[in-house]
């Protein structure tokens, strides 16, 4: 088990190399403006993520279509509430069919990618998330058509991938994988429900030192996430230590007749759960 002081070294040195490889790659240069809230294009981890992820392609400001909430400043850095609300389109090209959450200045900036099945009916997304330190916060939409558009916020919170767990060892583990399912009835037939999936999980991120022991607890997480309806998929998702213990997801689901909801999980450790509900064309 790697000590405290270990680990800090170890973090220090990755980011100096991680300096050092942008600044050979041909990063900003001395007379470039600050890195700040009010310079993101400045953040040299977003810059070498987006190339990363997205090479040259153009990444447009979302328009009032897609819209990024969470708070300015969290209550609780390890949960901090995130939502992406986007407004139906009525061009199939411009639905979305992925979206990418980035933490630019997390340990591991890319928190999730998602993914939105036929059976979504919107790509409105609810979770919750932890931030190391302050930040800029990024929900990416690709849509069918393949054009990229970025909605963008700022959060005042540190200390969030290194908090404490909130249940003990022992307790995380006797409840871990439980999954409770969840679907609200239609506002008008036909529409799009909203589901909500909760994951016992501590979802560790190897950074949080146990408070008995003094040492640092190995990374434990859900790492995929997929949903389907009916055999047909609604959402999936890779996911990252950034999103908060026990997993909290708020999304759409379009009613299908009668038919089966089903979430399944897989954690680092390749451990798998799953759970089902089942809805019925007049409702949940």
């Amino acid at each position: 088990m790697m000590q405290p002081r270990s680990l800090h070294r170890r973090r220090d040195c990755l980011r100096a190399a991680g300096a050092a490889l942008l600044l050979a790659a041909g990063g900003p240069s001395l007379s470039a403006p600050p890195a700040g809230p009010d310079n993101p294009d400045a953040i040299p981890t977003w810059q070498k993520l987006r190339v990363a992820l997205f090479q040259q392609r153009p990444i447009a400001p979302a328009g009032d279509w897609l819209r990024l909430v969470l708070p300015v400043r969290a209550e609780d850095a390890a949960i901090v509430p995130v939502a992406v609300e986007t407004r139906p389109d009525s061009s199939p090209a411009h639905a979305i069919e992925s979206l990418y959450l980035v933490i630019d200045n997390n340990p591991s900036p890319l928190a999730a990618v998602f993914r939105f099945g036929p059976r979504s009916g919107r790509a409105d997304l609810e979770t919750r998330v932890r931030i190391d330190e302050y930040t800029h916060v990024r929900a990416i939409a690709q849509t069918r058509d393949g054009q990229l558009h970025m909605a963008l916020g700022y959060v005042k919170a540190s200390g969030g991938c290194s908090a404490p767990p909130g249940k003990d060892a022992q307790a995380a583990q006797a409840t871990l994988g439980r999954m409770r399912l969840q679907v609200q009835p239609p506002p008008q037939p036909g529409a799009a429900q909203v589901a909500q999936l909760m994951i016992s999980h501590p979802n560790s991120s190897g950074l949080a030192m146990d408070q008995v022991s003094r040492l640092y607890a190995p990374p434990h997480f859900v790492r995929q996430l997929t949903v389907t309806l009916a055999g047909e998929p609604v959402l999936s998702a890779d996911l990252d230590f950034a999103i908060s213990e026990n997993p909290h997801f708020r999304f759409y689901v379009q009613p299908h007749g009668d038919a089966e909801l089903k979430a399944e999980i897989v954690d680092n450790e390749d451990l798998k759960f799953h759970t089902a509900l089942m809805l019925r064309a007049s409702g949940s």
